[in-house]
């Protein structure tokens, strides 16, 4: 450990981290705690859970977080339970029972109930949500007792099953697209079955290409050395796995480096871009001409505790290109 770390101070280190949120602290809460874990100077999550939600949460760390939107748009597999006869105030059990109803419903029912929300459906936000309405997120708006009117929107529910039914509780696997509300999905098959319902519980299975099953819980983290817990960090271009990857040569990763286009043979739209070695650079956006412009760079910077002469470049070798290139360029 360097004298730095050994002090306490949070260090430049640039990373992903799939964490296991438990249910109950606010996802800000357990990001800054996994921040102090890891003695990081900068993090960010890619997607925001309840607090009384449970499961997959992707934290990005130092140069990471410039990417951390690609996740935003990427599908989200949860487990749902659903308890029939009661409806609330927030659409969870965090809020007031405001309506209840008779639950006289058989597994065949919901099953069939289901079928009608797969696929591309209209959903309407709920007023405890973060969307902005005249500059105010929606949940003030609710707080204070006012109604919003709010547009439906077009979501996607690419699976939908049932894992369990005991009569009184439904337990839903979904697998939907950005911006799909299950708190919203849960009151909604509660009313087509006609007895009304609220999410009881909720866990997120997968986010992307990233599982629960890769995931670390904060006690196991906490339990680990420091270098342990750095070496549970995935590189930070896992978070475009989604997108195109381009290589590029030594001559013109200096130039891209530098904030200069380059020709490339590939198709337009946004790409992962890797220097000689497979060295990961940032992303670039190919335009009509088929020159790849930069989008946003990894930052080229030495050692992250001057104090130790053991420690990595962070990114090891896009300063070293950089420089090696540099009287080409000139």
């Amino acid at each position: 450990m360097s004298a730095i770390e050994a002090a306490g101070v949070p260090s430049a280190i640039d990373g992903v981290l799939l964490l296991d949120k438990p249910a109950g602290p606010s996802s800000n809460a357990v990001l800054q705690q996994a921040k102090r874990l890891l003695g990081a100077a900068r993090a960010g999550h890619t997607g925001t859970l309840d607090p009384l939600a449970s499961g997959l949460l992707v934290i990005g760390f130092g140069e990471a977080t410039k990417f951390s939107g690609e996740l935003l748009e990427a599908d989200k597999v949860y487990r749902a339970h659903l308890k029939l006869g009661e409806r609330t105030s927030t659409g969870d059990a965090e809020g007031e029972v405001i309506a209840r109803g008779e639950i006289a419903v058989g597994r065949d029912q919901v099953l069939a109930v289901l079928q009608r929300f797969r696929g591309e459906i209209e959903q309407v936000p709920p007023m405890y949500a973060a969307i902005k309405h005249e500059g105010r997120p929606l949940y003030a708006y609710a707080r204070s007792g006012e109604h919003v009117a709010r547009a439906p929107r077009r979501i996607v529910i690419r699976r939908l099953d049932l894992d369990a039914f005991d009569g009184s509780t439904v337990v839903l696997r979904v697998e939907c697209s950005k911006g799909t509300y299950v708190r919203v999905l849960a009151e909604d098959i509660g009313a087509a079955l006609g007895c009304e319902a609220h999410l009881a519980g909720l866990e997120r299975m997968a986010v992307g290409p990233f599982a629960l099953g890769d995931a670390i819980g904060l006690d196991e983290l906490a339990a680990m050395p420091l270098p342990a817990r750095r070496a549970r960090l995935l590189p930070a271009e896992v978070l475009l796995a989604s997108r195109p990857r381009l290589a590029l040569d030594a001559e013109r990763a200096a130039k891209f480096l530098h904030g200069g286009a380059v020709p490339v043979s590939s198709p337009g739209g946004t790409a992962g871009v890797f220097g000689p070695d497979g060295i990961f650079l940032g992303t670039g956006e190919v335009d009509g001409d088929g020159m790849l412009k930069p989008k946003r760079l990894l930052a080229v910077r030495g050692k992250a505790d001057p104090s130790s002469d053991s420690a990595p470049e962070t990114p090891r070798s896009s300063k070293q290109l950089v420089e090696g290139a540099d009287s080409k360029l000139k």
